[in-house]
Parts: C-alpha cells; sequence; structure tokens
C-alpha cells in the first residue's frame, strides 16, 4: 500500500546567490552539477528560516537528508556574475521524506534556468538507514509549508 503524503504547494522561499568564476567552465558557464550545489544552499537555507539548523538536526536529533532522486532540467545556461534566484518549495511531505520543487531563474535576465525536484529522505545520523522525521520537525513544515 503506498504511503500516505501531505501536498502542499506554498510560495516558494528563495535565495540569491552570485555566480563565481570558480562555478563556470573556459567559457563561463556555469557547470551543470553546480545547479545542484546552488539548490542545496537553498533547501539548507530554508530548514534554518524555519528555525533547524541543520547541523543541530544532526548533533541533537541524529537527523540527516540525504537525496535519494534528483531531477534536473537545464532551460538555459547561467554565466559568470549572474545574480541568479534559487527557489525551494515543499511539493510533499512523508512520514520519512520530502520532495522539494526547485528553480533557478537570472534575476536580472528574468529567465528560467533550471527547474527541477529533489526527494530527499531522513536518515539516521549514525546509522544512515532510513528514519521518521522527528514530530517537531514534521509538525513546523506542516505549520508552515514554507519560512515565515
Amino acid at each position: 500500500m503506498p504511503e500516505a503524503a501531505a501536498t502542499i504547494h506554498p510560495a516558494a522561499f528563495t535565495l540569491a546567490i552570485r555566480v563565481y568564476y570558480e562555478d563556470t567552465d573556459a567559457a563561463g558557464v556555469v557547470y551543470h552539477a553546480n545547479y545542484l550545489r546552488f539548490m542545496e544552499r537553498a533547501r539548507t537555507e530554508w530548514l534554518r528560516s524555519m528555525g533547524y539548523d541543520p547541523q543541530w538536526l544532526q548533533q541533537q536529533e541524529r537527523l540527516l537528508f540525504a537525496v535519494r532522486t534528483a531531477k534536473l532540467r537545464y532551460l538555459a545556461p547561467a554565466r559568470y556574475n549572474s545574480l541568479l534566484r534559487v527557489s525551494a518549495r515543499l511539493l510533499k511531505l512523508r512520514r520519512a521524506s520530502l520532495l522539494i520543487g526547485q528553480d533557478i531563474d537570472d534575476a536580472e535576465a528574468g529567465r528560467m534556468l533550471c527547474s527541477g525536484e529533489v526527494d530527499l529522505v531522513a536518515v539516521d545520523a549514525v546509522s544512515l538507514r532510513p528514519r521518521g522525521l522527528p514530530d517537531f520537525l514534521r509538525d513546523t513544515i506542516m505549520q508552515t509549508g514554507m519560512p515565515a
């Protein structure tokens, strides 16, 4: 029987990120794997904005989030010195996982560069085995869906 999931479509949390030279290839275009790094930063700040520092979750609750799947669609290249808007929005919340929708757009040119979904599974920080989300975190995510 499929696991029940809450479906949530709040407005997205957004993080501004400047593209540095180190993020690009020799042509000044952002290397494809760096889009995942930008998305990771937005998800981390999304959690922090709800009051949950990932390091605290790891140390106090023995909780980590591992990427189970990532699906990305590259629509246009980001270039050196561009100002990007990287969004994170909760799409589904399950007992032990979160599905996060993420977009990256060029804030100055006003165009979408990359869009995707990242499926995160909660794991025990020691055993690295899947585990349920703590009730307090699940409740906060259900109540806010996104930061205030």
